[in-house]
C-alpha cells in the first residue's frame, strides 16, 4: 500500500513497481549479474575511484565505530564494485543476492537508493524502512549519494551507505553527502593533476632544453628526454637515484640543494660516445622553494649552444686555413710564430722564418689556366707538408708564396740543410692531365734575433732574401744580410717626394659605390686616396701607404682624405644629390691616436657635415688591443657617425670581442667574394660572416663585387650591400657628381 505522505520520487517508484506486477513480499532477482571477469575489468576501470571512495568510506566507519554499517559503491549503470564495513550485514544482504557485481535497476530490484541516486543524481536519497518497496528492506535505513566528476558534471557512480532501521540517523545522510563532497574534490584534483602533469611532460619532453629536478634529498624526479641526449642516461635509470651520479652537473645541482647557491651560463661538453660527437650546452641549476620558503629540491637545466659553437669553430677554421690547399693562413702563421718569437725570447734558441716563391709561377697560370694553376698549387702543400719534421710547419699566404718556420734552432747550418731538403722536393716532376713538368721555387732565410726583433721584420727580411735567391738564378736559396735592402738614397728620395706632396696637395680622392643589394640605390661611397705624382703619374695607395705608415706621414694623409671627403660629401648634398654616407679608413696609427674623437668633431663642424653621413673604417688588426679599441669606438660612435670594420676575416678577430665594440656593419674582403662559385670555402665564409653579423645586429658590406653570380649569392644570404666594378670603379669627384644621374640609372639595370 502506498502512503500519500511519501516523498513524490517514492510514490512514483512504487507505483511503477505495482504497474510491471511486482510482489513486494518475494525478493526480487537481479536482472544481470557481472561474471568474475567482467567485474575484475570493471573494478579495474574504477581502480582510482574506487581507491578514492575506500579511503574516504574508512573514515565514515572508523568515525562511526560501533553502529553497523555496509558501505556499497556502485557505477554510473548501477553495478555494485565494491562493499565494505559490517559484516554480519555483508553476509545477510549476500544470501538475500546481493552482492558485488549485481545491478540495482528500478525495473528488476524496486524502489532502492542506488537506483533512486543515480537517477536523481543531484540530490541525496534516503529510504527507510517501507520507503522501499519490497517488505525484506522494511527493517533496514539506506542513504545514497551520486558522485561525479564536477568539472563536466559526469556521473560516476553512487555511494551507499545501509544500516538497520533504528540505526537511522539523518545525519548519516549529511556525513555521506559531506564525504561525496570530499571525493568529487580529490577525483577532480587528481584529473586537473593528470592533465597537469600530461601538459608537463608535453612541455618537457617538446622544449629543446635537458631539465632535470630533484626532490629536497637530492633524489631525481624529473629527467627530459634531453636530459637523456644530453647526458646519455635513460630515464628509467635516473629517476629515484642520487643526483651526484650525473658526474659534474650533479655536483652543481647537490651544491644547490645543500648550500642554495645559483649557477647560471656553466658551459659543458657531453661526448656521445655511441655517434662520436660531442654536444655543447650551457647549464643553469637554481633551487625551488614552497610559499613558506621550505627548500623542496633543485632545478637543472641545459641549453644547447652546439650549433653556435659548430659555427664559430667552423669559421675559425675557415678563418686560420687556406682554402685551396687547406694549410695554416697567413693569420694562423703570424699568431702561431709571434708566440715562438716570445717563448724563444726566454730560452738560448733561435727561429728561422723562411719565405718560399715558386719560379715562373705566372707563366703557368697564363698557359695552363687558373684551375690547372690551382691543382698545381695543392700538389706543391701536399708536398711540403709532407717534408716537416717535429717543431715545424708551413703556411700558404697567397698566390704562389709559402712561409715556413724552423723553431729551438741552434746554429744555421741546421736551417741550410732543412730548405735544401725542402727545395729537393722540386726535382721530382708533377703530373697533371697525364702531362709531366718540372717546377722549382727561390728561398729567403732569416733568423730572429739577428735579422728582425719582431714578426713583421722578419718576414720583410726573408721576403728580401727570396728576392735576392730569385735574382741569383732559379731554384736558389739565400740567407738574409743587410745589403741586400733597398738602396737607402733611393727610400730617402721617395719619402722626400711624399712629403712634397702633402704640401703641394698632390692627393686625389675618388670614391667608389656602395649600393643597397635590396634597392640598388646608393647607400653610401668609400673615399679612397691617389698620388698624383707630377712625372710618374698616378701612383695607387699600395706603392706609398706603406712608406707613410714606416715615416709616420700617414697621419696628414689620413686627416686630409678625412677633411676633403666630409667637404665633398657636403657639397654633393648642397647641389641636391640624395644624402648618403661616405666611408674614410683609418690607418693604425690615426686610430691609436688619443686626439682621434676631437679630430673627427672639428672636421665634422668645420665642413657642416651631419655625423650620420660619415662612416669611418677600421681592420681587425687596429681592434687587437681591446682595452684602447672599446673606449675608443664607443667615444666616436658617441659623436653620431658609423663606424665599419674593414676585411673582416683577414685578420685578427675575436668574436669574444667583437659583440663590445661600437661598430654599424662589417666589410666582407674581397678575396672572400672572389670566391664565391668557384667551389672553394670562400662560400661557406662569406654565408657565416653574414649569418654572424646579423646576428649582432650589424649590416654587412661585401667588397669586391664583379660579377652577376657574386651579386645573386649575396642577395640570397641576405647581405645588406654591397661594392665593386660590378657597378662601377672608384670615380673622382668631380665625375662622380658629373655622371650621378647615369650612374644611377646603370645601377638600376645592372641590378
Amino acid at each position: 500500500m502506498i502512503t500519500a505522505n511519501k516523498p513524490e520520487f517514492i510514490q512514483e517508484s512504487k507505483l511503477f513497481c505495482e504497474h510491471i506486477g511486482m510482489n513486494p513480499k518475494e525478493i526480487p532477482y537481479p536482472q544481470k549479474i557481472l561474471s568474475p571477469d567482467e567485474l575484475r575489468n570493471k573494478r579495474e576501470e574504477y581502480e582510482e575511484i574506487l581507491s578514492v571512495v575506500s579511503f574516504f568510506g574508512e573514515k565514515i566507519l572508523h568515525h562511526l565505530k560501533g553502529t553497523p554499517l555496509l558501505l556499497s559503491v556502485s557505477n554510473d549503470t548501477g553495478f555494485i564494485l565494491h562493499m565494505m564495513g559490517d559484516e554480519t550485514i555483508k553476509k545477510t544482504i549476500n544470501q538475500l543476492g546481493i552482492s558485488s557485481g549485481v545491478q540495482f535497476t528500478e525495473a528488476s530490484m524496486g524502489t532502492n537508493v542506488v537506483n533512486m541516486a543515480l537517477k536523481y543524481n543531484q540530490s541525496p536519497i534516503q529510504l527507510i524502512g517501507d520507503d522501499h518497496y519490497h517488505e525484506y528492506l522494511h527493517e533496514s535505513a539506506c542513504y545514497a549519494v551520486a558522485f561525479h566528476y564536477t568539472d563536466v558534471n559526469d556521473l560516476l557512480g553512487s555511494l551507499v551507505i545501509m544500516t538497520a532501521k533504528e540505526f537511522q540517523n539523518p545525519m548519516l545522510l549529511t556525513m555521506l553527502a559531506t564525504t561525496v563532497d570530499s571525493i568529487e574534490r580529490e577525483l577532480l584534483l587528481r584529473k586537473q593533476n593528470r592533465k597537469l602533469n600530461i601538459l608537463n611532460q608535453i612541455i618537457m619532453d617538446n622544449t629543446r632544453n635537458g631539465i632535470i629536478l630533484t626532490n629536497r634529498d637530492g633524489e631525481i624526479i624529473t629527467f627530459n628526454q634531453y636530459a637523456e641526449l644530453f647526458t646519455g642516461k635513460s630515464k628509467e635509470d635516473m629517476l629515484g637515484t642520487k643526483v651526484q651520479q650525473l658526474a659534474s652537473m650533479g655536483e652543481y645541482i647537490y651544491e644547490v640543494i645543500q648550500n642554495g647557491k645559483t649557477f647560471e651560463d656553466v658551459q659543458m661538453t657531453f661526448e656521445q660516445s655511441s655517434t662520436e660527437d660531442r654536444l655543447v650546452c650551457l647549464f643553469d641549476a637554481y633551487p625551488l622553494y614552497d610559499e613558506k620558503k621550505q627548500l623542496l629540491g633543485a632545478f637543472g637545466q641545459f641549453r644547447s649552444i652546439t650549433e653556435r659553437v659548430r659555427a664559430e669553430e667552423r669559421y675559425n677554421y675557415l678563418a686560420n686555413h687556406d682554402d685551396l690547399t687547406k694549410l695554416p693562413n697567413r693569420r694562423y702563421y703570424m699568431n702561431r710564430v709571434t708566440q715562438l718569437i716570445q717563448q724563444t725570447q726566454a730560452a738560448d734558441h733561435q727561429v728561422a722564418i723562411v719565405c718560399l716563391d715558386l719560379d715562373r709561377f705566372k707563366i703557368i697560370n697564363d698557359t695552363l689556366g687558373h684551375s690547372s694553376g690551382d691543382l698545381i698549387l695543392i700538389m706543391v702543400a701536399s708536398r711540403l707538408q709532407d717534408i716537416l719534421e717535429p717543431g715545424e710547419f708551413v703556411a700558404r699566404m697567397g698566390g704562389d708564396e709559402f712561409m715556413f718556420v724552423f723553431s729551438n734552432i741552434t746554429r744555421e747550418e741546421q736551417v741550410l740543410d732543412r730548405v735544401k731538403a725542402i727545395l729537393h722536393i722540386f726535382n721530382m716532376p708533377y703530373n697533371l692531365n697525364g702531362y709531366e713538368f718540372h717546377l722549382t721555387a727561390s728561398a729567403g732565410i732569416s733568423i730572429y734575433p739577428k735579422d728582425g726583433d719582431n714578426l713583421e721584420n722578419l718576414m720583410i727580411t726573408a721576403d728580401t732574401a727570396m728576392y735576392s735567391a730569385k735574382n741569383r738564378g732559379l731554384n736558389m736559396y739565400a740567407l738574409y744580410s743587410p745589403d741586400m735592402n733597398i738602396s737607402t738614397r733611393e727610400k730617402m728620395a721617395l719619402e722626400s717626394s711624399l712629403r712634397k706632396a702633402i704640401e703641394n696637395n698632390e692627393f686625389r680622392l675618388y670614391y667608389q659605390p656602395q649600393v643597397d643589394i635590396r634597392s640598388g640605390e646608393i647607400k653610401g661611397v668609400e673615399a679612397l686616396v691617389r698620388w698624383q705624382h707630377p712625372t710618374k703619374g698616378l701612383i695607387p695607395p699600395n706603392d706609398f701607404i706603406p712608406i707613410a705608415e714606416e715615416t709616420g706621414l700617414i697621419t696628414q694623409i689620413d686627416r686630409w682624405v678625412l677633411r676633403t671627403a666630409c667637404m665633398q660629401n657636403k657639397k654633393w648634398q648642397d647641389q641636391g644629390l640624395p644624402p648618403f654616407r661616405v666611408s674614410v679608413n683609418l690607418s693604425s696609427q690615426e686610430f691609436l691616436d688619443d686626439a682621434l674623437v676631437d679630430v673627427v668633431k672639428n672636421v665634422l663642424d668645420e665642413t657642416g657635415l651631419e655625423p650620420k653621413y660619415l662612416d669611418l673604417e677600421i681592420t681587425e688588426t687596429m681592434t687587437m688591443n681591446v682595452n684602447h679599441a672599446i673606449p675608443m669606438l664607443r667615444n666616436l660612435h658617441s659623436l653620431g657617425i658609423q663606424i665599419s670594420m674593414d676585411d673582416f676575416g683577414t685578420g685578427y678577430s675575436s668574436l669574444n670581442y667583437l659583440k663590445n665594440f661600437s661598430i654599424d656593419r662589417l666589410k666582407i674582403d674581397q678575396s672572400f667574394v672572389r670566391d664565391i662559385g668557384n667551389g672553394s670555402n670562400g662560400t661557406n665564409i662569406v654565408s657565416i660572416i653574414i649569418a654572424i653579423a646579423h646576428s649582432m645586429n650589424l649590416e654587412v658590406v661585401a667588397e669586391g663585387v664583379e660579377e652577376k653570380e657574386q651579386l645573386r649569392f649575396l642577395q640570397i644570404q641576405k647581405c645588406d650591400e654591397v661594392q665593386g666594378y660590378y657597378f662601377s670603379p672608384p670615380l673622382p669627384g668631380e665625375e662622380f657628381d658629373k655622371s650621378f644621374l647615369d650612374l644611377m640609372s646603370r645601377m638600376k639595370k645592372l641590378y
